[in-house]
């Protein structure tokens, strides 16, 4: 039991203190993040695809967890808006000066994780979390989050990183990292934990992949419908 059980938390409780924490992390880290380059790029340009066979351009997208706006500026021209958000106020300013220099006036930055836009039940065509759903404390009411903000019949779009099909190594090694500040909160689940989640927050699971271009993908990709 954690210290945060032993003191009587509600798991609300601990998810919030656990962002908070993350997002100091994700400041501290938003410079180095924005200059390394993507590790996969066939991977990455796979998973646009993919991702773009579900959207139309008369479509207003939800993102969350975006980090410095990468993914949510190449995919702006293919639909009518994007409302991108993270939990970084260092990634998203970094987005915004990103998409003042590509001229891109249909993405809109702010931050926010999807329980603190409460206005927006039914606002939005599709959902899009990449690398992010296992980075969440509180991943299950994000989920009903972000089935709450989809029109029926919206898409939701994933790709997690899955740290319990990874090796050993990296399982052993994320603990002692977050012992001295190196990681943030990271949790340990597979892809079938994953989909079971996902389901249950209403959703019916109409594609899955994996894109890594080389070696073993611990990155499911995954598209749901909103039921």
């Amino acid at each position: 039991m954690n210290a945060c059980a032993k003191a009587g938390w509600h798991p609300s409780e601990v998810a919030v203190l656990k962002t908070a924490n993350d997002a100091r992390f994700w400041d501290r880290a938003a410079s180095k993040y924005a200059a390394d380059p993507i590790a996969d790029s066939a991977a990455y340009e796979r998973t646009l695809e993919r991702t773009r066979h579900y959207l139309k351009g008369s479509d207003t997208v939800f993102e969350f967890g975006c980090g410095t706006g990468t993914t949510a500026l190449r995919l702006a021209s293919d639909v009518r808006r994007i409302v991108a958000t993270d939990i970084s106020a260092k990634m998203i300013a970094i987005a915004e000066e990103k998409a003042a220099a590509a001229n891109c006036a249909n993405a809109e930055f702010q931050v926010a994780t999807p329980g603190a836009m409460p206005d927006a039940d039914g606002t939005f065509d599709a959902a899009l979390g990449f690398n992010v759903l296992h980075l969440m404390a509180g991943r299950e009411a994000a989920l009903r989050d972000i089935h709450r903000m989809l029109k029926p019949g919206g898409i939701f779009v994933s790709k997690t990183p899955c740290l319990g099909e990874m090796n050993l190594l990296v399982r052993l090694a994320v603990p002692l990292m977050q012992l001295v500040g190196k990681a943030p909160y990271v949790s340990s689940l597979d892809a079938k934990e994953l989909e079971r989640e996902i389901a249950a927050a209403g959703f019916e699971i109409i594609e899955r992949g994996r894109h890594a271009s080389h070696g073993k993908d611990a990155r499911p990709f995954l598209v749901a419908r909103r039921r």
